[in-house]
């Protein structure tokens, strides 16, 4: 990193350590009362300047990679996964739940202040006030917590791929995935037209995504993973209207699985959700080293989930090429995998809701504004990193 580039940063945040003292100090000459107010207005000014800061250090991912990601935040998921990877249950989920029973009492003992015009039209700034404060500290503990990782080198980059892909090229590698698939699908079922039923149990499936880990980190130390901290999560239910296989507490650190979801696919969606602990944030990004884990791992029933979880990705990415074009590939895979993919359907299908739909468009939207310029897109983006990484490769695998 340039020396001009450290010295702007190290402006920039002594200036805002300099207006944050000032602020905190007006605080503390004031009345109990008074303070309270004070203290819901700086912790709003707070916000304003956490969104200059954060707006900054984006434009230096450098910075960011060497001295958070692979500086602080290190420490930060080490020492959360070692506390609450302990725990055999979520502390995340549970924090979550109190949260909003907490919220849920507070609307209810307090509804009819809400719930006036009257209220609102002569109490607006501090109730206002109130909720920029909450949402300052939810802002600040998120991006220290885990965060600032969505600011780091893009991945692609760190490992020289070139991701970037024809319909042709990718039409031609897909046709090697199949081959892989099948390699693999025969190996493990009786015949060709049988779906795969994985025969673990999802603690032990947990228990094994270790190994695949430990083989990637031989490889690529950036990788290597360590005080696993994998929960089932309490609200799998709701995950999964919401259209998530799991999701990672950036608070506590914790991999959150969706335990409902098909298990012929389970054991690469842990692997992903473990990447964005390792700190890669980018869903295109969780999904390529989650992908890679699973491949690496030396059970064949997590070989088997990674590369058919690959497979579907690259089907879907030919269809946005040309409707319609990835069919003319499906005689040429198993049958019993396509059954597979169509139980994945299925069971998507099942719970698809108008809060499947809010969801989504929430965490484009959310993903958008954190640097992710593909949203919800980006998952199907690693096919691009996967191309890269097989580039030149006669076969996968």
């Amino acid at each position: 990193m340039a020396q001009s580039d450290f010295t702007t940063i190290n402006f920039y945040v002594n200036f805002v350590l300099k207006i944050d003292f000032s602020l905190f100090l007006i605080i503390f000459t004031q009345t109990k009362d008074a303070a309270m107010k004070k203290s819901k207005v700086i912790l709003s000014v707070f916000l304003l300047v956490q969104i200059i800061v954060i707006k900054i250090l984006s434009a230096f991912p450098e910075f960011i990679e060497e001295y958070y990601s692979n500086g602080l935040y290190l420490w930060i998921s080490k020492i959360s996964r070692i506390i609450f990877g302990s725990l055999n249950f979520s502390i995340g989920d549970v924090i979550y739940l109190i949260l909003i029973a907490i919220l849920i009492r507070y609307i209810f003992k307090n509804r009819k202040t809400i719930f006036s015009w009257k209220s609102w039209k002569t109490g607006w700034k501090s109730k206002f006030l109130t909720v920029i404060s909450f949402v300052s500290v939810f802002y600040f503990c998120f991006n220290f917590l885990w965060g600032l990782n969505y600011h780091r080198i893009p991945l692609y980059e760190k490992m020289n791929l070139d991701k970037e892909y024809t319909k042709e090229e990718l039409i031609v590698f897909t046709k090697k995935m199949i081959l892989k698939v099948n390699e693999i699908h025969s190996l493990i079922a009786k015949n060709d037209s049988l779906k795969f039923i994985n025969p673990y149990d999802i603690e032990t499936i947990y228990d094994k995504t270790q190994n695949g880990y430990d083989q990637l980190g031989n490889q690529y130390s950036s990788f290597k993973y360590e005080n696993p901290s994998i929960k089932k999560s309490l609200v799998s239910l709701p995950l999964t209207y919401m259209g998530f296989g799991g999701y990672l507490n950036p608070f506590t650190n914790e991999a959150q699985v969706n335990y409902k979801i098909p298990k012929y696919n389970f054991p690469t969606t842990v692997c992903h959700e473990m990447a964005h602990q390792l700190g890669y944030a980018s869903e295109s990004e969780a999904n390529f080293i989650g992908y890679l884990a699973s491949i690496n791992n030396n059970d064949i029933y997590f070989k088997y989930s990674g590369y058919s979880y690959a497979l579907k990705y690259c089907l879907g990415s030919i269809e946005k090429f040309e409707e319609g074009k990835s069919k003319e590939l499906w005689p040429l895979i198993h049958p019993g995998i396509l059954k597979n993919f169509q139980e994945s359907k299925d069971f998507w299908d099942g719970y698809q809701t108008p809060i499947d739909t809010f969801f989504h468009y929430f965490y484009d939207h959310f993903l958008k504004a954190n640097q992710q310029k593909d949203g919800l897109e980006g998952y199907s983006k690693f096919v691009g990193l996967m191309m890269g990484y097989y580039k030149d490769k006669a076969k996968v695998g």
